[in-house]
């Protein structure tokens, strides 16, 4: 999320016309439940698309741009840090806690 928080913003303010650095009241759940509903079209739905295809005659058609794109996030995902269960859980906590204090609820 870190990594894709401009895409994030992005397509927030393409798709619900929400500018996020300017909410002050949004909570946690409404923010993730937007975000569970981003559209393949905004920005970030793009860059999903992009990472994740696997259809050979559709990579053959990509540009440098999303061979790119595509083997930077394939990279990282081969390189993701491993975590145990109580680690994660620490993690999430963490994060939950800078997005909360970050949308005020």
């Amino acid at each position: 999320m870190y990594e894709d928080w401009g895409l994030i913003e992005a397509s927030f303010t393409a798709q619900y016309g929400i500018r996020l650095r300017n909410e002050n009241d949004m909570s946690w759940n409404e923010f993730c439940t937007l975000l569970a509903g981003i559209m393949p079209e905004t920005p970030l739905g793009q860059v999903v698309s992009t990472r994740s295809e696997n259809d050979k005659d559709i990579l053959k058609n990509f540009t440098k741009e999303q061979h790119r794109i595509r083997n930077e996030w394939r990279s990282r995902q081969s390189k993701a840090i491993v975590m145990d269960k109580a680690e994660m859980e620490k993690q999430i906590k963490i994060f939950q806690e800078i997005c909360k204090s970050a949308f005020g609820k």
